[in-house]
């Protein structure tokens, strides 16, 4: 007898937290189909370290194939959905149509590159894996051509890397930016430090609007001391291939254009004729779809109010992964017949690297800042003892066995709790590459 089709539309730590969960609880009628464009779940918090060579590659991502047992995968691109029909149209190999009996929207979030005039063209993104590689070896391209710069102008605009958005990516990015610079610079010997600059800007009047103004002042106060330079209530008018103007007519001049400035609808979701807020779906308290029953949707893409403080949920991994816990008990419930329950989570904390082994967190409303390394400081020994018992699972091979630096296990710990495990290099895509440059395997550089 065929089985009714589960479909999830998203590989993130929304969607693939979910197929874990219903995969094992599903009645055996019923199959999870779960459709990704990439085999691979990306954290994307740890791209900064990516991009500051003080991570691997591999240890920002995770095989989806490794996480789920019993789920159908498809690795492929959603190219439409019909609603009536219970459609979907993908593109893997060759065009297909899958039927599905339920649907859950899962399909995350992407760089909102538009929002500002030539930063498509201009401005580097860090959105997946590649992303990070390419933003990496065009640093190590500029202070190569710096290197051999006769030209002490020239040279200083090769050497400026210009970060535009100061929240928890853009300062991450920026902190991890200084860092790789000046620490390769020692190696360059035409290259001296004045000539280096890092350049954030923010058009808001303070950094990190996430976390508590004490963190985001301490945050401010240790990049200033390392020479990194911010611009706070800067609004960039447009990006060129000179670098950035500001609203304001001042004119910016670097080599490289990083966008950390916010994230936009994916084509999909923008497709899809559901109401919108600020271009995520709007949902019931239970996360499912207003108008359409067999339809729900959770994560980034989605606008779910959280009833612990009637506030939408942040787009982050670890809302994204409380949210398919609940839809999970709420999906069950309807096969049940029995009523469903609106999302409610309280925040366990955010955690963001500033560079030269730094960090600011607030993590069950205690506040932490200072250094972070390999030794055992107070401050993440604190952190640690405190979060331990909020893990979702031990699986054999844990994604933190992977991190080499307890800090950066810290950040998994406390930012989510997704099934993540080791990742070996030959299960991993590593996403989408920037036009022309070719698509190259895990870990080659």
């Amino acid at each position: 007898m065929a089985k009714s089709n589960f479909v999830i539309l998203g590989g993130g730590f929304a969607g693939t937290a979910l197929a874990r969960r219903l995969e094992r609880r599903l009645p055996d009628d019923w199959q999870v189909i779960l459709v990704s464009q990439e085999n691979c779940i990306t954290y994307n918090p740890l791209l900064a370290e990516v991009v500051g060579a003080s991570m691997l590659p591999g240890h920002a991502v995770a095989p989806i194939r490794q996480i789920i047992r019993r789920t159908c995968f498809y690795m492929a691109t959603v190219t439409d959905i019909d609603l009536e029909r219970r459609e979907i149209h993908y593109l893997a190999e060759s065009a297909g149509v899958l039927h599905y009996d339920r649907l859950v929207l899962a399909c995350g979030m992407t760089v909102n590159v538009a929002a500002l005039s030539g930063m498509a063209e201009h401005g580097l993104p860090l959105r997946t894996v590649g992303d990070a590689l390419f933003v990496r070896n065009r640093l190590l391209v500029r202070m190569e051509q710096a290197e051999m710069q006769d030209n002490p102008e020239r040279r200083r605009w090769l050497l400026t890397f210009i970060v535009v958005g100061g929240g928890l990516s853009g300062v991450e990015v920026a902190g991890e930016l200084s860092d790789f610079v000046r620490s390769g610079r020692r190696y360059y010997s035409n290259i001296d430090a004045p000539d280096c600059r890092v350049i954030l800007l923010h058009n808001g009047d303070r950094i990190l609007p996430e976390l508590h103004s004490v963190l985001a002042d301490f945050a401010l106060t240790k990049m200033k001391s390392r020479g990194i330079e911010f611009r706070l209530n800067s609004l960039v008018a447009r990006v060129d291939d000179r670098g950035v103007e500001l609203q304001s007519g001042e004119r910016i001049d670097g080599g490289t254009v990083i966008c950390a400035a916010g994230t936009a609808p994916t084509t999909l979701a923008d497709r899809l004729d559901f109401p919108k807020q600020r271009g995520r779906i709007e949902t019931n308290p239970d996360m499912s779809v207003p108008g359409h029953p067999e339809v729900w949707a959770l994560g980034d893409c989605a606008m779910v109010v959280n009833a612990h403080d009637g506030q939408p949920s942040p787009p982050t991994s670890q809302f994204a992964t409380r949210q398919a816990e609940q839809l999970a008990e709420n999906l069950l419930r309807s096969l049940r017949g029995e009523p469903s329950v609106p999302f409610s989570y309280k925040s366990r904390g955010q955690f963001s690297t500033i560079g030269h082994q730094q960090a600011v967190a607030e993590i069950f409303g205690l506040r932490l800042s200072g250094l972070i390394s390999q030794s055992n400081s107070p401050a993440l020994t604190a952190a640690s003892a405190s979060w331990s018992p909020a893990q979702m699972w031990t699986p054999t091979v844990s994604f933190t066995d992977r991190v080499p630096a307890p800090h950066h296990q810290l950040r998994v710990h406390v930012v989510i709790r997704a099934p993540l495990m080791a990742t070996p290099v030959s299960t991993v895509c590593t996403g989408r590459h920037r036009p022309g440059c070719p698509r190259r395997r895990e870990g080659a550089m």
